[in-house]
């Protein structure tokens, strides 16, 4: 396997469990996942589904129970050592009497090889507030000072937790500006988020994760689908909607059919095969093809019983 070709991420079987007064907790439950080069990937999951923990081991911030882990090829601390891998967590060390320029310039200090310090301030939309003492920054501020940190060695992968918790709208959008030209520009990105619509609007693939283990992976679209089926809509002559209804309703793929008046809504797992039959067998028109909402699929994925989502 070529350089070009070795995954940015390979977790395989992974575990990771840890002593409680209660006994062991076990945080993850065996997650396989890759990550190709160039992709942006997207975890989600609620509350103490363990894509947290999953990060930190990928970081080598904390080793696995079990499983293995490699990023770029090599193992995760070194991948971080010779500077391939970055991170913006949620919470992060910065010395508040530093002017966002000066612990810049601090950090990149710490290089042998670095990129410029004016590029990643401006890369991180922080060149309006670099004279500014980090104490005297609002929360996204210092979380685009991470990100400016981050990008120092010039990574080959960003790992990103949580990166616009407690950040306002205008800041969370201003943030993602600057990711998407990063994403753009080759880097593989790989970050977990509470917020469903960051993940739909940015990443192209999104991994679910219930339980410790992963309930879903794939295109936000197939996700959806997955979770939900599609819904095909279509308006149908009157004297013929109650017979188009009883034929669709016979197809394998149809979970369900509503009629309101001349109009149809079927919820099925073929949009494709509904859709075919309704125009070419039906007569029907103006016929329109939805997927459920991002968040309705987090739900229905994360809350199914344990194996319901293999």
């Amino acid at each position: 396997m070529t350089r070009a070709d070795t995954p940015a991420v390979e977790i395989t079987a992974l575990t990771k469990s840890f002593p409680s007064r209660a006994g062991t907790v076990q945080a993850v439950r065996g997650i396989d996942l890759t990550v190709a080069r160039g992709e942006v990937v997207a975890v989600l999951g609620p509350n103490g589904a363990g894509k947290t923990t999953t990060l930190d081991v990928v970081l080598g911030l904390t080793a696995p129970t079990s499983g293995e882990v490699r990023v770029l090829g090599r193992s995760p601390r070194e991948a971080v050592r010779t500077g391939r891998v970055s991170a913006v967590l949620q919470t992060g060390g910065l010395l508040r009497d530093l002017t966002v320029r000066e612990t810049v310039e601090l950090i990149a200090s710490t290089y042998a090889v670095h990129a410029p310090v004016e590029d990643v301030v401006r890369r991180a939309n922080l060149t309006g507030v670099s004279s500014r003492k980090v104490s005297k920054c609002s929360g996204g501020e210092q979380q685009r000072l991470r990100f400016a940190l981050a990008l120092l060695p010039d990574p080959e992968l960003l790992i990103l937790d949580e990166p616009t918790a407690g950040m306002d709208v205008s800041a969370r959008r201003a943030f993602w500006d600057a990711m998407h030209a990063e994403a753009a520009a080759g880097r593989t990105v790989l970050f977990a988020t509470h917020y469903l619509e960051e993940a739909d609007s940015f990443a192209s693939r999104i991994v679910l994760v219930a339980d410790g283990r992963v309930a879903a992976d794939g295109p936000t679209d197939v996700i959806r689908g997955q979770a939900l089926g599609r819904t095909v809509a279509a308006r149908l002559d009157l004297d013929a909607v109650d017979t188009a209804a009883t034929a669709l309703r016979s197809l394998v793929s149809v979970r369900e059919v509503r009629v309101d008046h001349d109009r149809l809504t079927v919820t099925t797992s073929d949009s494709d095969a509904v859709a075919r039959v309704l125009l070419t067998e039906l007569g029907a028109r103006d016929l329109e093809v939805t997927t459920g909402s991002l968040e309705a699929a987090f739900v229905a994925l994360t809350s199914a019983p344990e194996g319901a989502a293999a």
